[in-house]
């Protein structure tokens, strides 16, 4: 009797086509998810770029918005500020590049109807004092439609009455303090110090003066009297340039040159200032707009401090060298 297939059993042949049929399914649910997940990836990743995209887009746009002039923002007549506020000095906001920078920018501007230099500043350097002074003038000498008018704060003193004599006319607080018209230079002296410690000094030098004013060797008539010069000289630029600006209005008193300083009031009545009034009171009552843009020049707080931790480090070590004792009309 001939053999006969167990009915139990499926034929190999059907058997192996079922399990390659399945591991091809397989294959290409696996293939099928991959491009499936690759294309939700890239989807994602142009959502996130085009995001981003939007984001610079918009930063941008804000940005170029708040670095636009103030003066484009406004369709009327503006008084243009521009602030000398603190220590005159190349180091500080209130230095000669950044003043001038902000005053040839304010002038230039075609909506500017008058410039208000608002000053809050005890003095500084002599020469960045100068500078803004004598930039100042031109400047008015160029726009002669454009009236100058300095606005006083708190302080206005030394160097910063020398910028503010440029102005058309200065307006003052009541209390505000003005004056102190004067130079002076300022030092230690540790002659004796080294020698109670047991130090001692080893100084020297090519060329007969270079140690003026060594804090550790004793004053020397000829040096007081060569720095004395050099201070009157000084203080003589600085009154002559108080007279050029003030002209008339000075009243004829001998203690305005002394470095005294004055209340407001007094200043007025001395002819130091012509009136009172802040900025906004300028702005609408004298150059007749509501409106002020400021132009000011300010550094970056990072800058600044590192700057400024530069600067203290220098003057550090210079004053421990005897470099110290640079002039200054504070």
């Amino acid at each position: 009797m001939a053999d006969q297939p167990d009915k139990g059993r499926p034929a190999a042949g059907r058997g192996e086509g079922q399990e390659a049929a399945w591991e091809r399914q397989l294959i290409e649910k696996v293939l099928l998810a991959g491009v499936t997940e690759q294309r939700r990836s890239r989807r994602w990743r142009i959502f996130f770029r085009v995001l981003v995209l939007v984001y610079l887009v918009a930063l941008l746009a804000l940005l170029a918005v708040d670095h636009l002039p103030e003066s484009r923002l406004h369709t009327g007549g503006h008084a243009a500020r521009v602030d000398v506020d603190g220590i005159i000095s190349s180091e500080t906001d209130a230095s000669a590049d950044n003043v001038t920078k902000a005053l040839k920018a304010a002038f230039k501007d075609k909506g500017t109807k008058g410039v208000i230099l608002r000053i809050n500043s005890p003095g500084g350097s002599p020469v960045q004092s100068a500078m803004i002074n004598e930039e100042i003038r031109r400047l008015r000498d160029k726009y002669p439609k454009i009236p100058v008018y300095a606005v006083v704060e708190d302080l206005c003193a030394s160097g910063g009455y020398y910028v503010a004599v440029a102005a058309d006319k200065i307006y003052v607080n009541r209390s505000s303090v003005v004056g102190s018209i004067g130079v002076l230079m300022n030092g230690f002296g540790f002659v004796d110090t080294l020698e109670k410690l047991g130090v001692e000094r080893r100084l020297m030098t090519a060329g007969e003066h270079k140690a003026v004013l060594d804090p550790f060797s004793p004053v020397k008539e000829f040096d007081q009297l060569h720095v004395q010069s050099l201070l009157d000289k000084l203080h003589q630029q600085f009154i002559s340039t108080v007279k050029a600006g003030r002209g008339e209005r000075l009243k004829d008193d001998p203690e305005l040159y002394s470095g005294l300083y004055w209340t407001g009031q007094e200043s007025v009545d001395r002819g130091l200032a012509d009136g009172f009034g802040d900025a906004g009171h300028v702005a609408r009552e004298v150059i007749g707009v509501e409106t002020i843009v400021d132009f000011s020049e300010h550094e970056d707080v990072w800058a600044r401090l590192a700057s400024r931790i530069g600067a203290a480090a220098g003057e550090a070590v210079g004053r421990v060298l005897g470099l110290g004792g640079v002039a200054g009309i504070r």
